[in-house]
């Protein structure tokens, strides 16, 4: 399949389309299969990338992995689970850190793990050095190898008190992962609390797990001894149903999204509609539209759950290029998410960065020297541009903005977006876009 595609633009995207599981909960999920005792069966699977690596890595490890991709139902037998070569899982997992993940239940399950390098040079800081804190502080031994790193846990995993400077989703699927199986209470102070967290949670809690979460971002784990396996239908992908809607308002368009789920899309649909798009919450999903008449500016900032959420910032920066006035974007959340404005200005947007705070408040970005406060001026007509995708989110909205430009442009490297969002050419041929 080619890395490229030619998206030509102009034309509002009008149809249906089905939008099915969360990317940033299915794999999670995935993982805490390692847990059970017996075969867990996870429904609503969407066929993307990262569903594709973490059943690679699952096999390499024993499981036996069935994923039925019409029906979208996932089964995962851990019953002969085996120790696995860091070369394979290097091979299999890419630039993914999901093996970083696998280290918890596989301490449980088979008292060791391997994972590759992942974080380049072991010098300072890395992605990963937060997971190897907590997975020592519960007890892992962790020793340097030429083919990566091991794990082990002579003495087993202990519950503990841990504290997390920021809500990260990461570090608190780690804790939960973990946790479960170590002896005693763990306590976790300031945790996410995301829908897919939550989602993660029902499942352990499927499993046997007995973990509580109170209202000041605080969970109590209680450490069992055994766990099995679950049956469990994943939450839709928010993400990827604000990317459609975000689409929808930047073409003139009227998409009806199946699947959809109102619940997880509050903050959005606030904004949505402030912004002057419209949507009709139907049993079967969303109806994301555009009523006509102009878009209107407006002042946001991403933040952890139940803020606006900043997977969903950058699709919607390219609908703001089309509202009339200035709009604000302060980005809490990742420093450097702005990137993919290099791309819209040169379609003929006019976004402007700043390093200062623009929000109601300073972040932990302040005085730092991130660029990480957006202003959008429009409307502007986009033009058509040649594009390289860098990164799911950015690349998704560069074809967002494609598909709002005159003329043809080409888009490389869009093999990324099939990381999180699925079968997307075959959903832009049933919304009506020209793209070959």
């Amino acid at each position: 399949m080619t890395d490229s595609i030619r998206v030509t633009g102009g034309a509002p995207l009008r149809g249906e389309i089905r939008v099915r599981g969360a990317k940033n909960f299915v794999s999670k999920a995935m993982v805490a299969a390692l847990l059970g005792s017996s075969a867990s069966t996870l429904r609503n699977v969407p066929d993307i990338r990262d569903v594709g690596v973490v059943s690679s890595l699952l096999r390499l490890h024993g499981a036996d992995v069935n994923y039925d991709v019409e029906s979208g139902e996932l089964t995962i037998d851990t019953t002969n689970l085996a120790k696995a070569d860091a070369a394979q899982i290097a091979e299999h997992a890419g630039s993914s850190r999901i093996p970083i993940l696998l280290c918890g239940p596989l301490l449980h399950r088979l008292g060791e793990a391997v994972i590759p390098d992942l974080g380049g040079c072991r010098i300072g800081d890395r992605p990963i050095d937060f997971h190897l804190d907590i997975l020592k502080k519960f007890g892992a031994v962790v020793t340097e190898h030429p083919d990566g790193l091991h794990l082990s846990a002579p003495n087993g995993l202990h519950g503990i008190r841990h504290t997390l400077n920021y809500p990260s989703v990461g570090a608190t699927e780690q804790l939960l992962l973990t946790a479960v199986m170590a002896q005693g209470i763990t306590r976790l102070e300031n945790a996410a609390v995301e829908p897919e967290i939550k989602d993660l949670i029902d499942v352990l809690q499927k499993m046997g797990a007995i973990i509580s979460v109170d209202t000041d971002r605080s969970v109590t784990i209680e450490g069992v001894g055994r766990m099995h396996g679950y049956d469990h239908t994943s939450l839709a992908d928010r993400i990827e149903v604000g990317s459609w809607a975000s689409a929808a308002l930047a073409t003139s368009g009227d998409i009806m999204v199946l699947g959809a789920q109102q619940r997880h899309m509050g903050t959005f649909l606030n904004v949505f509609r402030k912004v002057g798009g419209e949507f009709d919450v139907v049993p079967q999903g969303i109806r994301f539209y555009h009523p006509g008449g102009r878009l209107k500016p407006i002042a946001i900032q991403t933040d952890v759950h139940p803020g606006f959420m900043t997977d969903w910032q950058q699709p919607l920066v390219v609908a703001l290029t089309q509202a009339t006035g200035l709009s604000i974007v302060h980005e809490t959340v990742y420093e450097n998410r702005f990137g993919f404005t290099d791309a819209l200005r040169a379609m003929g947007a006019q976004v402007q960065l700043f390093h200062e705070c623009l929000g109601d408040a300073q972040c932990r970005f302040s005085q730092r020297n991130f660029k990480h406060s957006a202003v959008i001026s429009g409307p502007t007509p986009l033009k058509a541009a040649e594009i390289t995708v860098p990164d799911l989110r950015g690349g998704f909205s560069h074809l967002i903005a494609a598909l709002a430009a005159e003329g043809t442009s080409t888009v490389h490297g869009i093999g990324i977006i099939d990381r999180g969002y699925e079968d997307f050419r075959g959903k832009l041929a049933a919304l009506g876009a020209e793209v070959e």
